[in-house]
């Protein structure tokens, strides 16, 4: 039961002095140790008694944490530390990965994103996480570093429902690469929110689209979205509409259906399972036709 009267515990604060400090500490208190670096999530859960957690391990100031950097041959990496305000604000990401920088801008309050994090709203695993489903479309990978050393894993794998994912006891996530878009990408992001500002999604959609002559219509979108699922969602079916048809209103229309069809959201305080699926199909024919409008240009 969540706490009626909530407020934080006493905690043990750890601040290792390496990596693999860190990591054998979490892998020997598994269950007891967290990883802590922007703590927006992590305070609240320890407030309400969500978590019952005794220590909290720092990993902000460790090797690659605080890395924010563009390679033209290999892409953008995001250390876990880096604010969301310094990504929504970075001329690289600004100039190649826009969407990312709308998607993070979306995020609750100004104030809060000079602590919150791109990869902490990823590991956090809540379907609603609003910047996690534009760094799916753009293949984001992990970089993982664990009681055994390093290793990456995509971040199309790595959720496993609300709030769980492949990580095991002593992971620290050090980072996030977003491989050099395609030419010519454009996208957005689209979020339904009770307020417009600050508010958790009620329903959101990131779309990605360029040209290609991989597809029947010469263009490939991407399609995400949020809080309408367990995990972030990529919707398949209706970026094969776009694949296989000319793009016009009709077969736009087509796509927000099927991205409409595929999903099945709960009721909950924020809205009905009902009013999630039509808001799909109305965000996501937004979201399509402002990326297409672009690429048109």
């Amino acid at each position: 039961m969540i706490n009626p009267h909530p407020g934080l515990p006493e905690l043990e604060y750890l601040k290792p002095s390496s990596l693999e400090e860190a990591s054998k500490f979490l892998a020997d208190h598994a269950g007891e140790a967290r990883p802590f670096s922007g703590g927006t999530d992590s305070f609240v859960r320890l407030r309400d008694g969500v978590w019952k957690t005794s220590t909290l391990v720092d990993v902000k100031h460790l090797d690659g944490t605080n890395e924010l950097s563009f390679n033209p041959n290999k892409g953008l990496t995001i250390g876990a530390a880096v604010t969301m305000n310094k990504v929504a604000s970075n001329a690289d990401v600004l100039k190649h990965y826009p969407n990312l920088a709308e998607a993070a801008r979306s995020v609750a309050s100004y104030q809060l994103r000079n602590r919150a994090t791109i990869v902490g709203n990823i590991c956090n695993a809540s379907p609603a996480g609003d910047t996690i489903g534009t760094c799916m479309i753009l293949d984001g990978v992990l970089n993982v570093h664990g009681v055994s050393g390093f290793y990456s894993v995509p971040l199309s794998n790595f959720f496993l429902g609300p709030g769980k994912t492949v990580l095991k006891p002593g992971d620290i996530v050090i980072s996030i690469t977003l491989p050099i878009p395609p030419k010519g990408m454009v996208g957005t992001y689209k979020k339904l929110g009770r307020n417009t500002i600050g508010d958790l999604s009620i329903v959101g959609v990131a779309v990605l689209g360029y040209p290609t002559h991989e597809t029947k219509s010469g263009f490939r979108f991407r399609i995400a979205l949020a809080s309408v699922a367990p995990t972030p969602y990529e919707s398949f079916k209706a970026e094969a509409v776009l694949s296989e048809n000319p793009i016009t209103a009709d077969s736009i229309a087509e796509a927000a259906q099927a991205a409409m069809d595929s999903v099945t959201p709960i009721d909950d305080v924020r809205g009905s399972a009902r009013y999630r699926k039509f808001m799909v199909r109305n965000l996501t024919r937004e979201a399509i036709t402002e990326t297409w409008k672009k690429i048109s240009k």
